[in-house]
């Protein structure tokens, strides 16, 4: 029984680590990117939602759905030895790949709006080189 009880202690420690991941990722996400306050609404409820499903899950697959104490404290005290221990390093981490990914969208972005500009110039020339030019009102049939 005590056995037990121990695992599922550190179990639960882990998710709290992994919890304290997750966290620092939509921190770093939300450094990275500038978004709307809807958007970083949108992230804190998505945050919560995964982190709930983490737990009930844990506590569904390792204790068959019963909720200890020790398993809340385990949670508590995994995600504050993750945030005391080594957060720095996964947030310098987390960053550097956020950084790498916003580089790569930036350069996709800009790609994207040049294709777009080319084929908004080319429809313009088009409409240049055939007269398609909206003549309001005059329009004549044919034969007359």
């Amino acid at each position: 029984m005590v056995e037990n009880q121990a695992y599922l202690f550190l179990v639960f420690s882990f998710t709290g680590m992994l919890i304290g991941i997750l966290f620092d990722f939509f921190r770093v996400l939300r450094k990275t990117y500038k978004t709307l306050d809807v958007i970083t609404y949108i992230e804190d409820i998505l945050f919560w939602i995964l982190t709930g499903i983490l737990i009930i899950y844990n506590i569904w697959f390792f204790n068959d759905g019963e909720i200890r104490l020790f398993m809340i404290l385990g949670i508590i005290i995994g995600a504050l030895l993750y945030t005391l221990t080594i957060s720095y390093f996964v947030i310098k981490i987390i960053n550097f790949i956020m950084s790498k990914i916003k580089i790569i969208t930036t350069f996709l972005c800009k790609i994207i709006k040049k294709i777009v500009e080319i084929i908004i110039n080319f429809t313009k020339f088009l409409k240049k080189l055939f007269n398609f030019e909206n003549k309001k009102g005059n329009f004549e049939k044919s034969g007359e």
